[in-house]
């Protein structure tokens, strides 16, 4: 686990309670059709995606109370097949306010799930808004220094269990550069785009490559594509 100063922790649960905002907001204006529309999540739609969202929070006993008020979970046996199962789960249980609502109850809270830091639950949300907004045609830009700290993270944390849930991509021998704010990783040709395509490219979402240019983004593009 990262540790981070006051000022860091103030920062990220900014970042978090921004984005939370600017989601709850997002689907307050959605149409029920537009709550049905396939996300960039496999199997999962909007409501899917927006219901995992309300699932930021849960320590050890909310984790084995969600199990024991809904057994079905028993089945799930990996981590990926949890998280999937559980917002579909969620999804049926909770309307589109309920889901909306308990997204803006969690701003100002600085509870986040069990073995996990508040990166994960800042990537969680920057993410999983793109997941959303981008099928939908919706802009939802993502802040660039938020970006930025959970682009880090998931650059630093790419070989660790953390990574399993996402999708990997082929991005060693290539230098990762935003072009909307300072950061860059990794040598070779150059693969430059907003700090926002570069978390989803780090979170496994192709969605981002047709924001990508620099040297190396048409090989990228070529080899992700297959």
């Amino acid at each position: 686990m990262t540790t981070m100063t006051p000022a860091e922790a103030d920062a990220v649960w900014g970042a978090i309670d921004d984005q939370r905002t600017r989601t709850a907001d997002l689907l307050e204006n959605l149409t029920a059709e537009q709550w049905d529309h396939p996300s960039l999540c496999e199997g999962w739609t909007v409501r899917h995606v927006a219901a995992h969202l309300t699932l930021q929070q849960q320590r050890i006993r909310d984790a084995a109370a969600f199990v024991a008020h809904n057994p079905r979970m028993l089945r799930s046996v990996t981590l990926n097949a949890t998280i999937h199962d559980s917002a579909l789960l969620q999804a049926q249980l909770l309307s589109r306010q309920e889901i909306t609502t308990r997204i803006r109850a969690m701003i100002g809270s600085r509870r986040h799930n069990a073995f996990v830091t508040p990166l994960e639950t800042l990537t969680d949300i920057l993410v999983h808004s793109q997941d959303v907004a981008i099928p939908l045609g919706l802009d939802l830009t993502m802040r660039p220094t938020a970006g930025a700290l959970a682009a880090t993270r998931r650059w630093d944390t790419r070989s660790t269990w953390l990574a399993r849930v996402f999708t990997r991509l082929p991005l060693d021998g290539y230098r990762l550069t935003a072009t909307d704010t300072s950061w860059t990783r990794g040598e070779g040709p150059e693969v430059a785009g907003p700090i926002g395509a570069i978390l989803l490219l780090l979170t496994g979402r192709r969605a981002a490559l047709a924001q990508l240019t620099g040297e190396g983004a048409t090989n990228l593009h070529s080899t992700v594509s297959r």
